[in-house]
C-alpha cells in the first residue's frame, strides 16, 4: 500500500464512523476522524484508534491451525479445507444433516465478503440448527418489524438531527455510537439538539454516559419497562392524546390497543416501575405534544422477561403519537442498496415459528433457533443432536447466559471449526481455526448499517493493506468450504455448469455484486438517452399490475421509478472509489406507503401474538414488586461485545470490570469500593471489585458484558492479563421471553456478598 492518507469506515461498532489513516514506509502512523465523512464528519469514538492494534496484533492467527496432543499446529489451507469438509461431510452422513450446527457473530454483520458469502454457505451445511447474536440482541425489533411493517429488517429510525424531543429508554448511545441507529458523535448531536431549544430525556435503572446528558431522567425497576410503556398508552387513550398524523389512514386495530392497556394505569405500574404517576402522565404529555419528539428503545427493553411487548409498545407509541413518518420523528431510510426490498423481492420479508427447537420448543426466527438453547441442541442425545459445530467470527461462550454450561458442550462435540483470527474462549475448543483477513486487508461496504443511518449515505474502502498470497478473505473461506461440501454431497463430482458457476464466483467476489446492487438501485444508473425509451414502459407497469405484483416491486426498486427522480444518481463502485470519504445521499424522507410489505398495505398496531402475551404482563402486575437485587448489563465506549479486549489501548487505565452498586445496598451488604464481591445465581458465581455508585437505581447492580478472558486455552496477551469476569456466568440460559425467544440479559435475580477469599478457601 501506498504511502499517503487513506480513507476507511471503521468496522468496530455501529457508528459508520469515517477515518483517515496515515501510512508511513508500509505502516500505520496514525488514525484521525474524516472530516469529509458525510455522516461523522471527523468524529472518531476510542475504538477506531484501535485498527492499527488489531491490524498488528501478534496474537492474531494468520494460517490455519489444528489441535493436536502436543498443542496447535499450522496447517496449509488446501489440507485445512479438505480435513473440515470430510469431517462435516461425514457428520452429516451418519447422523443427518442436523447434526451440524452453526453459530453467526455479530461482526459478520460489518462485512459485506461475508454476507455475500454466508448464504451459500448455510446453504451447503443444510442444517436447521442455525443460531446467532440476534437472539441476545435486537430479536424483538426484528419481530415487530415483521409483524407491524410486514419485513423484519425494516426499522424505524429517529431522525434526531431535526428531532425536538429525543426520548430514550433501555439505550445507551453515548457508549454505543447507536444501535438500530447509527449515530456517530451522539454528544454532538444532542449539543444541536440543545442549541435549537430541544431536550433529551432518560428512562433506565442506570444514570448512563446518555443519562448524565438528559435533561430529565427517571430510574426504572429493570423489567419493567412494558408496564410504563403500556401506561403510556394508556394515558394517550385517556386523555384523548391520539393522533396519528400521517399513519392515519394506513394503521389499523387502534382500539384493540387500547382495549388491551385498560388495566394498566399509570397509577396501577408506578410501584412496579418506580416512577410516580404523575411522572409517567408528564412523559406521555411531552410525547403527544412535541410535533418533533422520537421514542427510542434499545437493548435494556429487548433482552428482558418482557423485551418483546416492551419493543412493540414503543413503536406503537411512536405511531399513536403521529411520530411515524415524518421528518423530526421516525423514517424509514432509502439506502443506496435496499436490502429490504430485495428481500422481499426474493420472498425473504421474514418468518417466525416455522419450527420449533427439538429441545426446548423455542420458536425459530428468519431460520434461526434462540442461542440460549444451543448448549441444550448439543448435550441432548436424540435424534437431531448437534454433533459437529461451525462458529463464524462468534464468541458465545462470553456472549450468551451460562457460558459455563456452553463451554461443556462444545468441549464434547465430536468435531469443532471456527473461522475466527483470534484463539478466544469459544475458539479454544474447535479442532480447526480457519483465520481470515483483518479488517485493512480487504474491501469495505457497510450494507447493513447504513440501512439504520440517520442520514443516508454510501462509502466503499479498497483494501489499506495487501492481504498476501497465504491469506484467505472470509468470503473465500466460506465458498471454498460450501464449494468443496456440494461435491462431497455429489458423490465427489459436480455437473461441469455447476462447477464453472462455483468458480467464477470464487474469483469474482463480493465486489461485481456490489457494483451490480449499486447501478439498479435508486441512486443508480439514470438510464441517459435509453430513459426516453424505458420510462414509459416502467410508468404502464407501476400503473397497471397489482400493487403486490413482484415485477411491481422490482419495478419500485429501479432508479427509472419516478419516486427516486429527486434522489442523485450515477451511483457505482467506481463512483463511490472516486470519493473515498463517502457520498451524502440527503437527510431521511417520508416513505409510506410504499415502503410497508404487510399483504393489506397496512401498518399492525395489534398483532395478535402480542395481544396473546398482554395477559402475561398483567399477570406480572398483579405480583407484589420484587425486592431482591436485579443485575443489568453495561457497555463501555472503549469495547464491543468482547471482541475489542485485546487491544492495550483500549483496556488501559482503571478496570471497567466492575460490580456497580447504590450506596445504600453497599452499606447494606457491608460492601466497601475497591473490595472484592461475590456475584451469584444458582447458574455460577463470579468475584468482581466493587464499584459503588449513586448512578444505580436501589436494588440494581451492573456488570458489563463481555469480559472473562480467563478462560484455559485462549492467547490473547492483553485480554488475558485483563481478563475480568464473564456476566453470562451467572444468568440462567433458562430465563428467556417466551413472546420472542430472547435471552433474559437484564433483571435476572442475584445475591451479592462480601467476598472473603480464606474462608472460600476453607469451604473448598
Amino acid at each position: 500500500m501506498d504511502n499517503g492518507t487513506h480513507h476507511r469506515t471503521c468496522h468496530l461498532c455501529e457508528a459508520m464512523c469515517g477515518v483517515a489513516i496515515e501510512v508511513t514506509n508500509g505502516q500505520i502512523s496514525s488514525v484521525k476522524g474524516d472530516e469529509d465523512d458525510p455522516l461523522s464528519q471527523g468524529y472518531i469514538c476510542p475504538k477506531a484508534v484501535a485498527l492499527q492494534d488489531l491490524h498488528n496484533d501478534p496474537d492474531r492467527l494468520r494460517k490455519p491451525v489444528r489441535r493436536t496432543d502436543s498443542g496447535w499446529q499450522e496447517m496449509e489451507w488446501d489440507e485445512a479445507f479438505d480435513l473440515v469438509a470430510h469431517k462435516l461431510h461425514k457428520t452429516r452422513s451418519e447422523f443427518g444433516r442436523n447434526s451440524i450446527g452453526v453459530y453467526l457473530g455479530n461482526p459478520n454483520v460489518h462485512n459485506h465478503g461475508a454476507l455475500v458469502a454466508t448464504l451459500p454457505f448455510l446453504r451447503a451445511i443444510g442444517s436447521q440448527n442455525r443460531f446467532s447474536a440476534t437472539s441476545n440482541d435486537q430479536l424483538p425489533h426484528m419481530l415487530a418489524s415483521l409483524e407491524m411493517f410486514g419485513h423484519q429488517i425494516l426499522f424505524p429510525i429517529p431522525d434526531i438531527d431535526h428531532t425536538d424531543l429525543f426520548i430514550c429508554i433501555g439505550a445507551n448511545p453515548m457508549a454505543s455510537n447507536g444501535s438500530l441507529m447509527t449515530v456517530p458523535d451522539f454528544r454532538g448531536r444532542i449539543k444541536r439538539l440543545h442549541e435549537r431549544g430541544g431536550r433529551l430525556i432518560v428512562v433506565d435503572p442506570r444514570r448512563t454516559e446518555t443519562g448524565k446528558l438528559a435533561d430529565e431522567f427517571h430510574f426504572i425497576r429493570p423489567g419493567s419497562d412494558a408496564l410504563l410503556l403500556m401506561a403510556m398508552v394508556n394515558t394517550l387513550f385517556a386523555e384523548d392524546l391520539v393522533e396519528l398524523g400521517p399513519a392515519e389512514h394506513l394503521a389499523k386495530d387502534a382500539d384493540l390497543l387500547r382495549l388491551a392497556a385498560l388495566a394498566f394505569t399509570p397509577e396501577a405500574v408506578s410501584d412496579h416501575t418506580g416512577i410516580t404517576a404523575e411522572a409517567v402522565r408528564q412523559l406521555t404529555r411531552q410525547l403527544a405534544n412535541t410535533p418533533k419528539a422520537a421514542l427510542y428503545s434499545r437493548m435494556g427493553t429487548s433482552t428482558q422477561r418482557f423485551g418483546g411487548l416492551a419493543t412493540w409498545l414503543t413503536y406503537c407509541l411512536n405511531i399513536l403519537t403521529g411520530k411515524l413518518d415524518t421528518p423530526g420523528a421516525l423514517l424509514f431510510t432509502q439506502p443506496a442498496i435496499d436490502l429490504v426490498t430485495l428481500g422481499a423481492l426474493g420472498g425473504q420479508s421474514g418468518h417466525f415459528g416455522a419450527r420449533h427447537s427439538r429441545v426446548k420448543g423455542l420458536p425459530e426466527f428468519g431460520g434461526e433457533y434462540p442461542a440460549s438453547t444451543m448448549a441444550d441442541e448439543i448435550l441432548t442425545p436424540g435424534e437431531g443432536q448437534v454433533r459437529a459445530f461451525v462458529t463464524v467470527a462468534g464468541n458465545p461462550v462470553l456472549s450468551s447466559p451460562n457460558g459455563t454450561r456452553l463451554e461443556k458442550a462444545l468441549s464434547g462435540l465430536d468435531f469443532m471449526v471456527s473461522v475466527d483470527y483470534y484463539l478466544n474462549e469459544t475458539t479454544c475448543h474447535a479442532d480447526v481455526i480457519l483465520p481470515p483477513t483483518a479488517a485493512l486487508e480487504r474491501s469495505h461496504y457497510d450494507l447493513i448499517f447504513s440501512m439504520f443511518a440517520v442520514r443516508n449515505v454510501a462509502k466503499y474502502s479498497e483494501p489499506l493493506f495487501d492481504a498476501g498470497p497465504d491469506s484467505r478473505h472470509d468470503w473465500q473461506i466460506l465458498l471454498e468450504l460450501a464449494h468443496r461440501l456440494e461435491k462431497h454431497r455429489n458423490g465427489g463430482r459436480l455437473p461441469l455448469r455447476s462447477e464453472l458457476g462455483w468458480r467464477t464466483f470464487k474469483q469474482l467476489g463480493p465486489d461485481p455484486i456490489l457494483d451490480l446492487l449499486l447501478r439498479s438501485g435508486p441512486y443508480g444508473t439514470d438510464g441517459g438517452r435509453v430513459r426516453g425509451l424505458v420510462q414509459p414502459a416502467v410508468d404502464l407497469i407501476l400503473d397497471i399490475l397489482p400493487e403486490r405484483h413482484p415485477v411491481r416491486a422490482l419495478t419500485k426498486l429501479s432508479p427509472l421509478n419516478r419516486n427516486w427522480q429527486a434522489l442523485p444518481k450515477g451511483l457505482s463502485l467506481a463512483a463511490l472509489k472516486e470519493v473515498p470519504s463517502g457520498v451524502d445521499l440527503g437527510p431521511l424522507q417520508p416513505s409510506l406507503p410504499d415502503r410497508l410489505f404487510t399483504r393489506d398495505g397496512m401498518i399492525h398496531l395489534a398483532p395478535r401474538r402480542y395481544l396473546n402475551d398482554v395477559e402475561r404482563l398483567h399477570q406480572f402486575l398483579q405480583e407484589p414488586v420484587n425486592t431482591e437485587l436485579l443485575l443489568i448489563g453495561r457497555r463501555h465506549v472503549r469495547s464491543n461485545n468482547s471482541w475489542m479486549h485485546n487491544s492495550q489501548r483500549l483496556v488501559k487505565g482503571k478496570d471497567r470490570c466492575t460490580l456497580m452498586i447504590n450506596p445504600k445496598d453497599a452499606s447494606r451488604l457491608g460492601l466497601q469500593a475497591g473490595n472484592s464481591a461475590q456475584i451469584s445465581t444458582d447458574t455460577g458465581t463470579i468475584v468482581l471489585p466493587v464499584e459503588i455508585t449513586e448512578d444505580l437505581m436501589p436494588g440494581v447492580v451492573s456488570i458489563p458484558h463481555g469480559w472473562g478472558h480467563d478462560r484455559v486455552g485462549t492467547r490473547q496477551t492483553v485480554a488475558n492479563e485483563n481478563a475480568g469476569a464473564s456476566i453470562n456466568d451467572v444468568l440462567s440460559d433458562e430465563q428467556i421471553d417466551p413472546l420472542v425467544g430472547t435471552s433474559v440479559l437484564n433483571g435476572q435475580v442475584v445475591t451479592v456478598k462480601v467476598w472473603r477469599p480464606d474462608r472460600q478457601r476453607k469451604q473448598a
